[in-house]
């Protein structure tokens, strides 16, 4: 028996049929909705309560992060979509051609939080452009976390569906 045999007798390389798999898809949602743009989404129930200081905190905070965001894009936009492309399809290519279902796994946490980088981006433009701050500052975040929400819920049934056909085709044994 040589060594990637013993490591694949250890790990069980099915994702759909693994209860880590589905705590990192959950979690990873759960921590994505609550981070929006960088910042706690507390920060801004905090803000929107009380005011003063707490509104400016959230100010500094998102003027922080979409500053950050935006200068990465403007610096190396276009190295990012190189490798994050390739690796979706590098991914996709393996899962659904070559039946990998470690890639399907990996490309379906991917490829929507690709889409949450996307509508980060649009959201860090547009908060910029705009100088929101105070209530329209709140309410850009909200719709941003809105968003980032429903893409999370069309992902976890996207995922759960196919890990269910998955699991229901392959069978216990992965015969």
């Amino acid at each position: 028996m040589d060594w990637q045999s013993t490591i694949f007798s250890v790990i069980d390389m099915r994702s759909f049929s693994n209860l880590w798999f589905w705590i990192a898809l959950a979690v990873m949602w759960s921590t994505t909705s609550h981070w929006v743009l960088g910042v706690p989404f507390d920060m801004v129930a905090r803000a929107r309560r009380h005011g003063g200081s707490a509104e400016q905190d959230l100010e500094d905070m998102v003027r922080i992060n979409v500053n950050r965001l935006l200068q990465i894009i403007d610096d190396a936009g276009v190295t990012v979509v190189t490798v994050v492309t390739f690796a979706l399809t590098s991914l996709a290519i393996l899962g659904f051609v070559f039946w990998m279902e470690f890639a399907q796994a990996v490309l379906l946490l991917a490829a929507p939080m690709t889409v949450v980088g996307m509508v980060s981006i649009g959201s860090a433009r547009r908060i910029r452009s705009r100088g929101a701050t105070g209530a329209a500052l709140r309410g850009e975040l909200l719709r941003h976390r809105r968003i980032v929400q429903v893409i999370g819920m069309v992902s976890v049934f996207v995922t759960a569906m196919w890990g269910m056909y998955m699991n229901l085709t392959v069978g216990p044994f992965g015969s």
